[in-house]
């Protein structure tokens, strides 16, 4: 039921719908949390999907710590050099870059890249 709510809700998102997207984000987290744990990497992806949400509408303080909780949990449980980790990294500076956060920005940055050559 989580992954049809959040496939439904990256839809929305896509949209533009952002209004119907939120509730069903949410929910999503709640749920998975529920049932996996809050250390668990599906979390993660659920908070970051909330996170990226919130900066598709400028929410910045509201994505920043799901941003982060998605990265703690990632790199502690796939390790610093997983693809996910970097996919965290890379939306994280995004979301710096956009709320004029630039030197936060270029830090994570250089985190994104040390994390993508560890993958090679």
């Amino acid at each position: 039921m989580a992954t049809s709510l959040n496939n439904l809700a990256i839809l929305y998102k896509t949209l533009g719908r952002y209004t119907e997207a939120e509730p069903l984000l949410k929910r999503v987290v709640a749920i998975m949390e529920q049932a996996l744990g809050s250390r668990h990497p599906n979390v993660a992806m659920a908070q970051q999907n909330l996170a990226d949400l919130y900066c598709a509408q400028g929410r910045y303080a509201q994505a920043e710590p799901l941003y982060r909780r998605a990265l703690a949990v990632r790199e502690k449980t796939l390790g610093p050099g997983h693809p996910s980790v970097a996919r965290v990294l890379e939306s994280l500076a995004a979301m710096y870059r956009a709320s004029n956060r630039i030197a936060e920005a270029e830090q994570i940055e250089r985190r994104f890249a040390a994390a993508r050559g560890r993958k090679r």
